[in-house]
């Protein structure tokens, strides 16, 4: 049975999202999706660098870890409901929300506004 998330749940997970040092974001992403996915949702051709994120040898660019801190607040839900499993389907299933695009396909290729950097 998947656990339910109230409201304050998701509000400090959206917090935590935003203040967490990015090697625990990259570190979460790699534990419970692995790193393969973790580098795709970072944008990043060769996995091993998002291993070089997760051990603070290497920072991503803006939009990568904005990437990576999104895709933590869906991965961190998804797999407190459901677990790592389920998660990592979903990242990669269609989604009509998303005009039949795959969640991870659209962060992958998700440009940062101008404001936002």
């Amino acid at each position: 049975m998947p656990t339910t998330l109230d409201a304050s749940a998701i509000q400090k997970i959206e917090d935590e999202a935003k203040k967490a040092p990015i090697s625990e974001i990259a570190s979460y992403l790699q534990k419970h999706l692995g790193q393969k996915i973790t580098a795709y949702l970072g944008g990043l051709k060769d996995i091993k660098e998002a291993g070089a994120w997760a051990s603070k040898e290497r920072n991503p660019r803006f939009e990568a870890e904005m990437r990576l801190r999104y895709a933590y607040q869906a991965a961190w839900m998804l797999v407190q409901a459901y677990g790592d499993a389920t998660a990592k389907t979903w990242f990669f299933g269609t989604n009509t929300r998303l005009n039949d695009e795959a969640p991870a396909y659209i962060l992958r290729n998700a440009k940062v506004p101008e404001d936002m950097r």
